[in-house]
């Protein structure tokens, strides 16, 4: 019979090979929070460094009472909120297609999960100059060909990026997240009981009837996962924001303006401030998501 000794040194020998990890882990991700919510107390402007000093709650009130701030959660806010619409019901109607049996389906895949794939950066620049530049953008291209197609002159050529820029970001960040949505959809679509469809279908069910009383209520759960992880990513976007327009004309969202604070106005105490009440809003919504995780396991689990 094994002692508690023994058992808790076989404890340990199974966990000993992942303290490194573990070691690193915190040493790159929890040391800089703690840092950061360190200096969120202090009042530390690069411009001033004589008035250097401990700031208590001062710095978090200017977050609370910052109009700029304010402003810019609100951009956020809908920033995030259409963009993962948008994404949610498109990957929804691609993973549909998707499910469906037809030649090319892996190539037409592949295709889909391409924009996922590019670099954030690579992706803002793509769109900012090869489709929105009033130049030679493809769109305005694309508005020149039709005008002399039925023979107009004189056409269009709108500045995208001027006349509606917080669509040019959600647009570009669609763009970006629609596989994303699609392929954790698709996964929900063939995890979906095919005898149930399939008695459905001989019960005389339409197809309309099976998506809203099969499939729909089955992708209620991958449908929360998608919206949470998306909204978490897209929360914390900064890419395409600092790419189209660099924060101006009312698109800077709360990354761009802890930006702001940091590089430009050099406060980082207030950034800081910032900084932490970000990152206390996604752990929020990412433990929303683990939920959703946890449950969508454990129904796999009991299948």
């Amino acid at each position: 019979m094994r002692t508690p000794v023994a058992e808790r040194a076989k404890g340990w020998a199974r966990r000993a090979p992942l303290l490194p990890a573990l070691v690193f882990l915190i040493v790159v991700t929890q040391l800089p929070f703690v840092v950061t919510v360190v200096i969120s107390f202090m009042r530390w402007n690069a411009l001033a460094p004589d008035h250097r000093g401990f700031a208590a709650f001062a710095n978090y009130r200017a977050v609370v009472t910052d109009p700029a701030l304010r402003s810019s959660v609100g951009t956020t806010v809908l920033l995030t909120v259409t963009v993962v619409l948008v994404s949610l019901v498109l990957g929804l109607g691609l993973a549909l297609l998707l499910d469906r049996s037809f030649r090319g389906r892996g190539v037409v895949r592949t295709l889909l999960i391409t924009p996922f794939l590019v670099v954030p950066v690579a992706a803002a620049l793509l769109w900012k100059h090869a489709l929105y530049n009033a130049s030679y953008g493809l769109f305005n291209g694309v508005l020149t060909w039709l005008w002399h197609l039925f023979g107009a002159g004189d056409p269009p050529q709108p500045d995208w990026m001027t006349d509606s820029p917080l669509l040019a970001v959600e647009l570009s960040l669609v763009w970006q997240w629609t596989p994303f949505m699609m392929l954790i959809l698709l996964a929900g679509l063939q995890s979906r009981p095919a005898d149930a469809v399939e008695a459905a279908r001989m019960d005389g069910a339409s197809t309309f009837d099976v998506f809203r009383h099969l499939t729909l209520p089955h992708l209620r759960r991958y449908l929360e996962l998608a919206a949470l992880l998306g909204t978490v990513y897209v929360v914390q976007n900064f890419d395409a924001v600092f790419t189209l327009t660099s924060g101006g004309l009312g698109t800077a969202n709360l990354p761009y303006t802890i930006y702001q604070t940091f590089y430009q106005a050099h406060d980082y105490g207030r950034a800081s401030a910032q900084g932490v009440v970000v990152v206390l809003c996604s752990l929020l919504v990412a433990n929303f998501a683990l939920r959703t995780v946890s449950s969508l396991l454990r129904e796999e689990i009991t299948r």
